[in-house]
């Protein structure tokens, strides 16, 4: 638990330097699927990055002031209720466990709130995330300020901790890349899986199994997001999710999926044809999208900013886009015309790239939020910082586009982690190039 412990001393830290006082930090609250079934439980990646605690009904208060504390709040011992649900720490077990100075049970909120946020310069919370909790945050301030006559104080500003926890949950520890290089080996592995279980005939949702057959059976708790299996046209359309389209000779498959691992996200796309070849027009377009990323790919280091992949990436998806006819040199023009006219964006909509950790698509500023600029520029990328590398091609049927390349929609993706010198992809075990791919499905 030290590394959880660190990271709250470092928010308490940063709580000092705006003036001191309470952060609040709950976890995500239980949702029902339907009539007596809940969701399956994912606690909240704020609360987790600073706790490592994985019950429900539990939040975490820090206070920055004379006396540094670290309470947590989390559900009672309840011996009835865990013959049903499973084992509950309770506050003592908990704290023990989990390095805090106290902890209560969680109906106490209501109760130690005012007391813990009377006379304190400031609220650390972010408004707005949980409407039960911010009536609560409400009641606790009003009963704050019904004090003052005794000379009590409630806190007189409000900051967003989730600005400060985002910044720090954008550079990842030594023990977070591990556990991201474990998740990353046991998608690409799907991935890999997948490829090899391809044939014409068999559905999407037939692929999908074998993702998360591959992704459970390593110890992934569960996928990162729901699954894209698109056949066909159906890889077109970008946020497709596995359906039961049937799988057809000559079609190309994209598979965007990766498995959570002990709340770290993983995040792969590969394109393979379901029949294990390539045709000529997929190959073309292929090879274009796979020189767009080694190009991103080449960009993203240290000293470089984040806009620099995807600026690399559409440079070279734009020329192929030229070379093979997708975009008309009579209707477009150069090179450049199609960059700055956005012409490219026919074929490829979407940036290529985004943080990745315990959320897939994870949270940090994309832009220098300290710049004094009116147009914040992008931030340098540093080492710690793990993003996407994932650009592609998207060609639905329009007059004018040839024929030969209708609905071929191609993506691929990688996880980098920037280091001192360059980038780690950390999902390079997952086939990529044609030949690659094309050996893998001949098993």
């Amino acid at each position: 638990m030290k590394s959880y412990a660190a990271r709250r001393a470092a928010l308490i830290a940063q709580m000092k330097a705006k003036g001191g006082g309470v952060a609040i930090i709950p976890t995500a609250p239980e949702v029902m699927r339907n009539r007596d079934a809940d969701y399956p439980y994912r606690h909240d990646s704020y609360f987790y990055y600073l706790s490592g605690f994985t019950e429900p009904e539990a939040v975490v208060v820090l206070v920055a002031g004379k006396t540094d504390q670290a309470i947590l709040f989390c559900r009672e011992k309840n011996l009835e209720r865990e013959i049903w649900d499973g084992y509950r720490y309770g506050p003592q077990a908990a704290r023990e466990a989990f390095g805090f100075d106290a902890a209560f049970p969680i109906s106490a909120l209501d109760a130690e709130m005012p007391k813990l946020l009377a006379n304190a310069p400031g609220l650390f919370y972010a408004i707005g995330g949980n409407p039960k909790l911010d009536a609560q945050v409400q009641g606790w301030l009003q009963a704050v300020r019904m004090q003052a006559r005794t000379g009590v104080t409630a806190p007189s500003v409000v900051h967003d901790v989730n600005v400060l926890l985002d910044e720090m949950r954008l550079f990842k520890d030594a023990e977070e890349a591990a556990i991201m290089k474990r998740a990353a080996a046991i998608s690409a592995a799907a991935h890999r899986r997948a490829m090899q279980a391809s044939r014409p005939g068999l559905r999407e949702y037939h692929l999908e199994a074998e993702l998360l057959h591959e992704f459970r059976r390593h110890g992934s708790q569960f996928p990162a997001y729901g699954s894209i299996v698109a056949a066909g046209a159906n890889a077109c359309v970008l946020h497709y999710r596995a359906g039961d389209a049937e799988i057809k000779d000559g079609d190309l498959v994209l598979i965007d999926a990766g498995c959570e691992l002990d709340s770290y996200a993983s995040d792969i796309t590969r394109t393979f044809p379901a029949n294990g070849k390539f045709s000529g027009p997929q190959k073309a377009l292929y090879e274009i999208v796979l020189a767009s990323q080694e190009a991103a790919i080449a960009e993203t280091r240290p000293g470089k900013r984040f806009i620099d992949g995807h600026d690399a990436a559409v440079r070279v998806l734009a020329q192929g886009m030229l070379d093979t006819g997708l975009l008309d040199r009579d209707k477009v023009g150069s090179l450049e015309d199609v960059i700055e006219k956005g012409a490219y964006r026919q074929f490829y909509m979407h940036r290529t790239g985004h943080w990745l950790g315990m959320d897939v698509h994870d949270v940090g500023e994309y832009r220098d939020a300290l710049s004094g600029s009116e147009e914040k520029p992008w931030r340098m990328l540093q080492p710690g910082m793990v993003l996407t590398v994932e650009p592609g091609i998207y060609v639905r049927p329009e007059p004018g586009v040839p024929e030969q390349f209708w609905n071929i929609g191609i993506r691929i993706e990688d996880d980098a982690l920037v280091t001192e010198t360059g980038c780690d992809i950390i999902t390079s075990d997952a086939p990529k190039t044609v030949a690659d791919i094309e050996a893998v499905m001949k098993h």
